[in-house]
């Protein structure tokens, strides 16, 4: 916890509430955890979310998507899609609302260790990481370098010991490994030996998807306990933005799909460039794509575990360049979150991310915007929401640990407020008020909700300036690298048995050192 206080004559008093507050809560007591039921926020009406479904079905009923794969075509076809002859796959409404009313309902993503399993109904939140971030943000130097394997792994290891990013979808890719098979592989085992928690990856080419499955079995215990418990799951761009399909992807996907593997259907537009400029016509074409996607997965395989990703990002229109952090992408991430609950699909998005080049107050306001936004919408899983800057092209550490503090507020946000009895507080008013001390400080009532009403942050300052200059004036990126140091300086709790490891690196290329 973030001790911050002096020690002072009246110390005793104050240490015995620090140590309260330090002791662990059992995690349904905890002020904020994964899973919490977000939804309040609702930027569109009722009638507004039916006209965007209506659109999105008549833009795949009369546009379709072209550059389906020859396997996708049979797949498509067989399940009732028509085939034009511009080469482009067009999809009925009775089809698609069909695919809708029998698709999976719920989706557990699991942990390698099982006590951070994730699942995804209704309106349950969980934020993460994500991205394919081609630098690193060195928060100290104020400069970029390329990232690397090692710094992938280090991601995974710092998100383990972070209790509010509740997965780990690579963030990063390893620039350091040119051939692009062992990058894929080498990405699943700098993760997985990092993090127990749920892993999110990619995969550049179909062929990769087998050897990638054979290291996946090897640290399950075997391909049983691999599809009895699928920790890792496939992030797929299986469409190129406007409505084509991503021909090699969508063969990634289908051999996800075989595999056991669940898969996120990740449509990334960008508003006024690969979407429509209007946040509506944003999440129209997100939506469209998606439910492409939806009918493609349950023709492979019906029922399969699949993640409803509509990720439209916002451009800055005066230059062309991204603006992950602007209001707009606050709005189109809000809205897209209702699109999921409107057909009660497991959905995903972007927010959290920002703009800026460092953690500085911009990177603040950007990421605290949308990811309050987006857990208050109730979207399942809000990826990239910790640790992402300059337009998604670079990864910081210290805000990634940061983004834990951050996140932890936005999650209270989303707990909202309980009304009750005993919430009301009416006894403690009179009790307080009349012939009472005249104050709640110290009250066995104050005291007994210390921990279950507030979240306190780990690294953010609430000292006075006195304190503060007396505790020599801490700067707070300073204490997030100190954090950093102390979590690389141990080794990781999910790291491989000596025996696997070795095995896994008689088999595969493994680029970490050992």
């Amino acid at each position: 916890m973030n001790d911050q206080s002096r020690s002072t004559s009246r110390s005793g008093g104050r240490a015995a509430r620090r140590a309260a507050r330090a002791a662990a809560l059992p995690e349904h007591l905890r002020p904020v955890r994964p899973g919490l039921e977000g939804g309040t926020y609702k930027p569109l009406s009722q009638q507004d979310m039916e006209r965007i479904h209506s659109a999105a079905l008549d833009a795949l009923e009369t546009i379709g998507l072209a550059d389906a794969p020859p396997s996708g075509i049979d797949y498509l076809v067989n399940a009732g899609c028509t085939l034009g002859d511009d080469g482009r796959i067009r999809f009925p409404r009775a089809l698609v609302e069909d695919t809708i009313a029998r698709a999976n309902r719920s989706v557990t993503l699991y942990s390698r260790d099982g006590k951070t399993d994730l699942e995804l109904s209704g309106g349950r939140v969980h934020y993460g990481t994500a991205g394919a971030a081609v630098s690193m943000v060195d928060a100290q130097g104020r400069n970029y370098r390329d990232s690397t394997v090692q710094d992938l792994h280090d991601a995974a290891r710092i998100c383990e010991q972070l209790d509010n990013i509740h997965f780990v979808q690579r963030p990063m890719v390893c620039r350091d490994i040119t051939d692009n098979r062992e990058m894929d592989l080498n990405t699943i085992y700098a993760c997985c030996s990092g993090t127990y928690k749920h892993i999110g990856t990619s995969f550049t080419d179909p062929s990769y998807v087998a050897p990638a499955m054979e290291m996946l079995h090897m640290i399950a215990g075997g391909e049983d306990k691999w599809r009895e418990r699928p920790f890792v799951s496939n992030s797929n761009c299986f469409v190129v933005p406007p409505m084509k399909f991503a021909t090699e992807s969508c063969q990634v996907m289908e051999e996800c799909i075989k595999a056991g593997m669940p898969v996120l259907l990740l449509s990334a537009g960008m508003a006024g460039a690969t979407a429509p400029s209007t946040v509506a016509g944003a999440i129209v074409q997100a939506t469209a794509e998606c439910l492409a996607g939806l009918v493609y997965v349950n023709a492979v395989s019906p029922g399969a575990p699949a993640v409803f990703g509509t990720w439209p990002f916002g451009l800055d229109l005066r230059t062309g360049a991204m603006s992950v952090g602007s209001g707009e992408q606050a709005l189109l991430t809000a809205g897209c979150a209702q699109m999921h609950k409107f057909y009660d699909l497991p959905g995903g998005a972007a927010a959290g991310a920002s703009d800026s080049k460092l953690p500085d107050m911009q990177a603040g306001w950007e990421q605290m915007c949308s990811n309050v936004m987006a857990g208050l919408s109730g979207l399942n899983m809000v990826y990239e929401a910790a640790g992402m800057h300059a337009s998604l092209l670079g990864f910081c550490f210290e805000s990634l640990i940061l983004g834990d503090d951050l996140i932890g507020q936005a999650l209270r946000c989303v707990r909202g407020i309980e009304v009750t009895d005993d919430t009301l507080a009416l006894d403690q008013i009179a009790s307080v008020c009349l012939g009472g001390p005249g104050h709640y400080l110290g009250t066995d009532a104050t005291l007994s909700r210390m921990q279950a009403d507030y979240v306190y942050p780990a690294l953010g300052d609430r000292t006075s300036p006195k304190e503060w200059a007396e505790l020599g004036k801490p700067d707070l990126v300073e204490k997030a690298t100190a954090r950093k140091e102390e979590i690389l300086g141990a080794p990781s709790p999910a790291r491989f048995d000596p025996v696997l490891d070795a095995e896994l690196r008689s088999r595969f290329n493994i680029h970490l050192p050992a």
